[in-house]
This record gives C-alpha cells, sequence and structure tokens, in this order.
C-alpha cells in the first residue's frame, strides 16, 4: 500500500510518522496536494513524502526505512527519477 508519511531527514530520527494510507500512488499524491494547499507550502518544504509499505499499517504509526521504499515492486519509475537534474 502507498502512504503519505512525515520525513525531516533527520539521521538522528529513524521513525517516520505515517500521515495517510492510500491503494494507490494517484490518491496519495491528491492527499499531498492537499497537505501542500493546506500548508501553504511547496513539496520539498512541507516534510512529507509517498512511499510503498512493504506491510500494512495504520495512520499515526511510526516506520523505519526498513519498512518502504520510494516505488512500488514492479512500478514503472519516471525518466526524471532515474536521472539527475545537474551534470
Amino acid at each position: 500500500m502507498f502512504a503519505l508519511i512525515y520525513d525531516t531527514h533527520e539521521l538522528g530520527k529513524p521513525f517516520k510518522k505515517v500521515l495517510s494510507v492510500h491503494k494507490s500512488r494517484e490518491t496519495a499524491e491528491r492527499a499531498l496536494d492537499k497537505r501542500m494547499r493546506r500548508l501553504g507550502k511547496k513539496v520539498w518544504e512541507c516534510d512529507a513524502r509517498i512511499v510503498w509499505l512493504k506491510e500494512k499499517i495504520n495512520p499515526g504509526a511510526g516506520v523505519t526505512s526498513q519498512a518502504f521504499s520510494t516505488w512500488r515492486p514492479g512500478e514503472k519509475i519516471p525518466y526524471g527519477e532515474h536521472h539527475p537534474d545537474c551534470d
């Protein structure tokens, strides 16, 4: 399942709070858009990201990096994610 997690990218804080869970990446993206609008921030400012959870979990729980990955197994990864924006 896809999830929206709160992630400040601080190595000293390995647990990431699950904000919401979703059956598809599209619904998770809509939830992220709604969060950005509510906070009045850009995606990189709202400390949230979409991940694929390896096991079922409830919103509000904490997960570590071993419990999720950026992409679902077999999911088509967009071309821009394979190549950096810089030289």
